[in-house]
């Protein structure tokens, strides 16, 4: 569809036309130029200031044509603006939303800003490590990135690529992987030993006793039965935080033939299942007994994390003997290990706790002598 123009100028020999729009009280330009039609709006409403914009406007363009800076292919903002929006609308259900919220924040944040002009065959190996480099050494109010920060950008980075290449705006996917990578050495993640985790949820009982009747009461309940049912349950913080009441349901096993939670979890896979050890299920009664709640009611509303550090803290635990230091995710972890200690198969975890066998035998393989065969291991050939 053409523009309507209520007036038009041909100017520098009719290579650029300045005109005005109907209803519109300032003069816009236009040229064509690299193969490509150009426009942009003068902001003058005098014609004659208009021209000199123009003019202006014109001889800076083919000064960038003759440098090799004239853009006429997509820029990454473009791509970025059309993975936002597919990726939403492809995704919906199958991606939990802090997920996709992640993409968009380190997008507007951090990659739109330093490769947003950027054509997109602009964007090789060097100029991402040049990025890198750019990212470790602190930018404005951001701080250095972590290793995991980092890499979870250059996977939304990767995510942008390979939509241009499946719309034939790029010709290739370039190399991402950073050129000086080492081989990261594996460390178990921290977690509570059965006997740290007995000194925890005793800690946490006497602090329960000591409230008792003060303005901190329900706090310090809501602690201790915080740590029993995420050391019962394997959840991470985040599904946690997110666990409605009617997520969860009181049953009967029939295979173990004791009473158990099954939990519908919401994470960042999207919604997962996920079945208790026996002792969540007090702590639940208690908390359901507590609040009176209603079905959709969380039952972790407020984050426990500052009374959690100060009790590790109280009690020495905050560190391991490794001194990695354990956070609410520690109650997944020894969840894990636990399972693991008492000879649980590996694919049952995984599944139970929405992950993958190879992550729980790449951080948690100290554990695994519970569940390897020994018969089957030292099987020794008969002398003749």
């Amino acid at each position: 569809m053409g523009v309507m123009m209520a007036e038009k100028h041909k100017i520098l020999g009719g290579k650029v036309t300045v005109y005005k729009r109907e209803r519109s009280g300032v003069w816009q330009c236009s040229t064509y130029l690299n193969g490509k039609n150009h426009r942009v709006s003068t902001k003058e409403d005098g014609l004659s200031r208009a021209k000199e914009f123009a003019e202006d406007w014109y001889l800076e363009l083919r000064g960038k044509k003759a440098r090799g800076e004239l853009i006429t292919e997509r820029t990454f903002a473009q791509a970025a603006e059309k993975f936002e929006r597919e990726y939403v609308a492809m995704t919906e259900g199958e991606r939990n939303e802090v997920y996709v919220n992640g993409h968009k924040g380190r997008l507007r944040n951090h990659l739109i800003p330093y490769f947003g002009k950027m054509a997109l065959s602009k964007i090789t190996p060097g100029v991402v490590q040049e990025y890198r480099i750019f990212r470790k050494e602190g930018e404005g109010d951001f701080k250095p990135p972590s290793k995991s920060t980092m890499h979870h950008e250059i996977v939304t980075l990767r995510q942008v690529l390979k939509l241009s290449i499946r719309y034939g705006w790029l010709g290739h996917l370039p190399d991402l992987s950073d050129p000086y990578r080492g081989s990261s050495k594996v460390t178990h993640r921290a977690w509570f030993s059965p006997e740290e985790y007995k000194q925890l949820y005793t800690a946490t009982r006497e602090n329960m006793k000591k409230a008792a009747g003060s303005r901190h009461a329900a706090s310090a309940e809501q602690l201790h039965d915080f740590i029993l049912f995420m050391a019962n349950t394997g959840l991470r913080p985040d599904e946690a935080n997110r666990l409605e009441f009617r997520d969860v349901e009181v049953a009967h096993d029939d295979d173990t033939r004791e009473t158990i939670l099954e939990i519908k979890v919401r994470g960042k896979r999207g919604t997962g299942y996920c079945k208790s050890m026996p002792g969540a299920v007090l702590p639940f009664e208690r908390m359901k007994a507590r609040k009176r709640p209603a079905p959709e009611d969380l039952l972790f509303p407020s984050y426990q994390v500052k009374q959690f550090n100060r009790i590790l803290t109280e009690t020495d635990l905050k560190y391991d003997r490794e001194g990695n230091r354990r956070s609410l995710y520690s109650l997944r972890h020894s969840y894990i290990s636990f399972r693991l200690l008492e000879g649980a198969d590996i694919y049952q975890i995984a599944k139970n706790c929405r992950t993958s066998v190879e992550m729980i035998e790449k951080h948690y393989a100290v554990y695994l002598k519970n569940v390897i065969n020994a018969s089957a291991i030292n099987v020794r050939r008969s002398k003749r």
